[in-house]
């Protein structure tokens, strides 16, 4: 059985997922890879399965049926593709009946078995993966799935750091741990935005220095709004008080609002330092090599001791940001802390009941919150 299940992932593959343009690259290197070595033009039976209606959606699957039964020209093996398949979403051509009809065969074609001369390959965006259809590509053949990181949902950021991370070691080079975080954070888990920046810094490092510093990162690669919250979220952690206004005064110039810059940057910050301090001084937690780890540091405590944690949607634990909180908790105190997010609260009531400019209120809570207090 194991033999015969090779064999069919050989001859069957599919490249789906909502990055478009991954798609597409994957596909092509993968129907590459699976052409016959002889044959010509007509080794290789191609199906453009971009379809605007439900009955040519039904027409291009048949078409694909056709050409898995026929056998080659002259013998040898071809590939069949189906490329670029619009009518696997939900929506109402990949709903239709007549759609739905036609893969039910299609699936039936795969699973009776493809001529030992045929391979079949399929790429398409936008793939619901509820559907039979899709389940049936997984349990015959290789399915090989390039989504785009959802920038909305917490937690991203460490899919969109393993992005990161494969991308630069196929150029050879290294991120330091900041400068990983910084990358991810700028770039937004986007990829083709995350080829292009490493190829900058792969070309200004040049071959005689493969390592990336957080300061090549903040050098060449643009800061978007979501790279100034983080950046100024970890001037805050750090204790940078010359870096952290400079930063307030980029958000306050670019429109964001003091209670905004408040709630999204200045608040979580502090929270998550005083939780992660909290816990690292009752469990005698050690300080992360890189904010990634944290997690399964958080795995290994009961249950009730992380039952308080910032939760994402999921209702799981964001250990990623809670990992960098950790990584810079040493750098306060318990008391530090608990008086900082009161002076977060002091600062909110002050900025919606007084008339005091944002950036002094602002600029006043960042002193408070960073600068030593006086005797230690």
């Amino acid at each position: 059985m194991a033999a015969t299940k090779t064999k069919a992932q050989a001859q069957i593959c599919a490249v789906v997922g909502s990055d478009e343009s991954e798609v597409k690259r994957a596909a092509r290197e993968l129907a590459d890879a699976m052409m016959p070595a002889a044959g010509g033009d007509f080794a290789c039976d191609t199906i453009d399965g971009v379809a605007d209606n439900a009955d040519a959606a039904a027409g291009r699957i048949h078409q694909t049926i056709e050409a898995l039964l026929t056998f080659p020209f002259f013998g040898g093996e071809k590939l069949v593709w189906l490329k670029s398949a619009t009518f696997l979403a939900d929506d109402p051509t990949g709903r239709a009946q007549t759609v739905t009809d036609a893969l039910e065969k299609l699936a039936e074609t795969l699973s009776g078995g493809l001529p030992e001369s045929t391979r079949f390959l399929l790429s398409a965006v936008g793939v619901d993966k509820r559907r039979s259809f899709y389940k049936t590509l997984g349990k015959l053949g290789k399915v090989e799935v390039f989504d785009k990181v959802d920038a909305s949902k917490s937690g991203w950021e460490q899919d969109a750091a393993e992005i990161v991370e494969r991308s630069a070691r196929g150029r050879g080079l290294v991120l330091a741990a900041e400068a990983l975080e910084l990358f991810t954070l700028f770039t937004g888990g986007e990829r083709r935005v995350i080829e292009n920046e490493l190829e900058k810094l792969d070309l200004y490092l040049g071959p005689a220095r493969r390592a990336v510093t957080a300061d090549d990162v903040r050098l060449l690669v643009p800061l978007s709004r979501a790279g100034i919250v983080f950046e100024l979220g970890n001037a805050l952690a750090e204790r940078n008080l010359h870096r952290a206004p400079a930063l307030l005064d980029q958000l306050l110039f670019q429109g964001e609002t003091a209670i905004g810059i408040l709630m999204v940057a200045l608040i979580p910050t502090v929270r998550n330092l005083l939780v992660v301090k909290d816990l690292m001084t009752r469990h005698r937690l050690q300080r992360p090599a890189q904010p990634f780890f944290f997690g399964k540091t958080l795995e290994r405590l009961p249950a009730d001791a992380t039952a308080h944690l910032p939760r994402k949607k999921d209702g799981t634990v964001n250990a990623y940001s809670l990992g960098i909180a950790a990584s810079h908790a040493h750098r306060y105190t318990l008391p530090e802390l608990r008086l900082a997010l009161e002076a977060c609260l002091a600062a909110n009531i002050q900025l919606v009941t007084s008339g005091l400019e944002a950036k002094i209120a602002l600029s006043q809570l960042l002193v408070k919150i960073i600068a030593p207090a006086k005797g230690s």
